[in-house]
């Protein structure tokens, strides 16, 4: 963790409402908004679009506030990555105390009022997400293990189970197999990110696997878990919230995600970087199309279960 001296860093300007609001990481909130949204509608009970609206509020506070706490912690290593420096700590326009205070307390409001607005599941699983995320991922396994992504990815594989328990007050298959597709497709989308990024990793002394265990051995694992996470997302195409949209584009995506994940394998080593990079962007991009793909169509055939449609 950081030093007293940056925690006691002069403030360039007073911290305005966007420095804050960027302290929730609103494009990763985005990510977490979504796949609740979706494991609320794809539950097999109707919620008043009141409760459904604060249900989902609470969840993006939730996991914005996670995001705060995060920064908060690793502030000192955000200092010294490229990817990382310009965040609101970092760069003097929030200190340390700010960003802990913001997000404690909007952890403790998101929690309490999604167990009130929905039931106490979904308040508890919340609970227990924001606590994953900065204590057992950020203060623990990112420093300590290079299996930090693949143990802290749970962190993001909670919306939609959270989404699911909001709605029906229970966990449920459909919805740990939506937490498996969230929490299987992490490590190879951070690891595709961490090989076309690794001089940061090495410059901030985090244990990726990228820098431990070198390319070649990163290359292996993101084709290993890309196969590991075809077997889970097909399989989630024949419970009762797959249909035939997902099913058919669990099937094109995993084809793509699979071919993707060997053509970074067979890479030849004695390649050029800029060469390399290219296929890791590449896959890293259809990375995050495969998430929002995937969730996208749970959420059309919900739709059309819900209409009635039948193809």
């Amino acid at each position: 963790m950081s030093d007293a001296s940056f925690d006691n860093r002069p403030i360039e300007n007073e911290a305005q409402f966007g420095d804050f609001f960027a302290l929730l990481k609103p494009r990763v909130m985005t990510l977490v908004v979504f796949t609740a949204f979706v494991g609320l509608l794809a539950a097999p009970v109707s919620v008043h679009p009141f409760v459904g609206f604060c249900a989902i509020l609470f969840i993006a506070l939730g996991g914005g506030a996670s995001g705060a706490l995060n920064m908060w912690y690793d502030a000192d290593i955000d200092a010294v990555m490229r990817r990382t420096a310009k965040r609101p700590i970092p760069a003097g326009r929030v200190t340390r105390d700010e960003a802990f205070a913001f997000g404690l307390t909007l952890s403790v409001f998101a929690v309490v009022f999604l167990g009130l607005a929905t039931n106490w599941l979904a308040g508890g699983l919340l609970a227990f997400t924001i606590f994953f995320y900065v204590v057992i991922y950020t203060m623990w396994l990112k420093r300590s293990t290079p299996q930090n992504i693949v143990i802290g990815g749970a962190a993001g594989a909670f919306p939609p189970m959270i989404g699911w328990a909001a709605a029906t007050g229970t966990i449920s298959t459909e919805s740990v197999l939506m937490f498996c597709l969230t929490f299987l497709w992490t490590p190879p989308h951070f690891w595709a990110l961490a090989l076309f990024m690794r001089s940061d990793y090495d410059d901030a002394k985090v244990p990726m696997l990228t820098v431990t265990h070198g390319r070649r051995s990163t290359r292996k694992h993101i084709l290993a878990y890309t196969v590991l996470l075809a077997v889970f997302a097909i399989a989630l195409g024949f419970t009762s919230i797959g249909g035939p949209v997902y099913l058919t584009t669990a099937v094109i995506l995993n084809a793509l995600f699979i071919k993707g994940a060997w053509d970074i394998t067979r890479r030849d080593e004695d390649m050029s970087e800029a060469d390399n990079f290219a296929v890791e962007r590449k896959f890293f991009k259809l990375s995050l199309l495969y998430l929002f793909a995937s969730f996208g169509a749970i959420l059309v055939d919900s739709v059309m279960t819900r209409m009635g449609v039948m193809l």
